[in-house]
């Protein structure tokens, strides 16, 4: 379905109170604390200590113009990116540019089914087979709540389970708090040898995912407070992207330091198996539980999230409508397959962020290239200063995705 675009006739419309606004960029958040991050992290801690806390913090702030790019060109046009990019491509390059953003969606599906299916393993014991289709089949509830038109009731849930995230990785450190000098020297930008380049290149290319970015521009336009004048909204969604992305950092640069206390030198905490058996060790296993139970919110967030990514990319640039039930089997199908013949989760995951890393170009350069074009968004289009920073980061995140892929196919990963 296509959306109206925003005209000069609603500036005269009553201004909602600011947390009417709040919500789209928490649902984005979801993608940014998802089990791939959490593996990432939590390897980088383990490995270098407090090194790359400025990598987090640099990734965080590049997070935030992204989505905010996003959700302004959703809100400027009142249609989607995928939307956008639908009515400019040929037919011929719509169906290829779906096709990638597909195997992208699967990719996303796949980390974070594989994700709450170890949360589930490691809490009751489930075989991980079992696990993937119970967090399929809960993701599916949650969205035919969003489907059935309660948008709000949607966001509600996700933010919790944000919460839910935020408490589950974030409660060892009242345990056991880090060194806060340390964690200060490691906002000076720096390496700990050629490894930690490449954990840096990880954590650092693979932040921004494909279907978070998609998805920002539809979920500003779904929501209820989407009539009211164009200036407005977007002040209210800076704010919205300040908080939402500022609360995924504080998890992330939280879980970095959760390994640097208590995961630093130990062995087998590259995998999140290990990690949780590390936790154990040094927290207890209320603390470990409790990680366990953040990593199970987190992988039934960020699959729904995922899937409903999926369905507005579909729409947008295929002008097809699926049932949601269809789509989650379609994205669930690849998970499940993996789980079955046994593969290593933590390998599976990482092969995921790869497969991530070759769709991120596809999504952040149009992203770019649309929200500086004076046609499409008019007196809102970027100012000379925010084209230059918005230039940057998408260089460095497109260069750094491509390096991680040629190091992993060239072995050096």
């Amino acid at each position: 379905m296509t959306r109206t675009p925003r005209t000069q006739t609603r500036r005269q419309l009553p201004r909602p109170r600011l947390k009417a606004f709040l919500g789209p960029a928490f649902i984005a958040a979801i993608a940014y604390v998802d089990p791939g991050n959490v593996a990432a992290n939590i390897t980088a801690g383990a490995r270098y200590g407090y090194t790359l806390v400025w990598v987090l913090i640099a990734s965080n702030i590049f997070a935030m113009v992204v989505q905010y790019l996003s959700a302004k060109l959703g809100i400027v046009t009142g249609q989607s990116l995928p939307e956008v990019l639908g009515k400019r491509l040929s037919k011929p390059t719509r169906i290829a540019f779906w096709a990638q953003a597909e195997i992208v969606a699967a990719a996303t599906d796949l980390a974070e089914v594989i994700g709450g299916a170890l949360a589930l393993n490691l809490l009751f014991n489930i075989p991980l087979l079992w696990g993937g289709v119970i967090i399929g089949v809960v993701s599916l509830g949650l969205l035919m709540v969003q489907s059935d038109g309660h948008q709000r009731r949607f966001e509600a849930i996700i933010v919790a389970l944000l919460i839910v995230i935020t408490c589950g990785f974030l409660a060892g450190l009242f345990v056991t708090p880090p060194d806060w000098a340390a964690t200060a020297s490691g906002l000076v930008p720096r390496f700990a040898g050629t490894d930690s380049v490449l954990v840096a290149a990880s954590m650092l290319g693979a932040t921004v995912m494909p279907h978070a970015v998609y998805l920002h521009s539809t979920l500003v336009n779904d929501h209820p407070t989407q009539q009211t004048d164009t200036a407005h909204y977007l002040r209210a969604t800076r704010i919205d992207v300040l908080w939402a992305l500022s609360l995924a950092g504080i998890v992330n640069t939280g879980l970095l330091l959760l390994a640097a206390v208590a995961l630093q030198g130990a062995s087998g905490t590259d995998t999140i198996e290990g990690a949780h058996a590390a936790i154990l060790s040094s927290f207890g296993p209320a603390i470990a539980t409790i990680f366990a139970v953040g990593l199970l919110a987190s992988g039934l967030a960020s699959t729904s999230v995922g899937a409903y990514a999926g369905s507005e990319i579909m729409s947008g640039l295929l002008h097809i409508r699926v049932p949601l039930l269809v789509r989650r089997l379609v994205t669930l199908i690849p998970a499940l397959v993996i789980l079955a013949f046994g593969v290593e989760p933590t390998w599976a995951l990482v092969i995921s962020q790869v497969v991530l890393s070759f769709g991120i170009p596809f999504a952040i350069i149009p992203l770019m290239a649309y929200t500086r074009n004076p046609e499409i968004m008019g007196k809102h289009s970027n100012g000379r200063v925010l084209r230059i920073v918005a230039g940057v980061i998408a260089g460095v995140i497109v260069a750094l995705n491509i390096a991680l892929i040629y190091l992993t196919a060239t072995g050096a990963a």
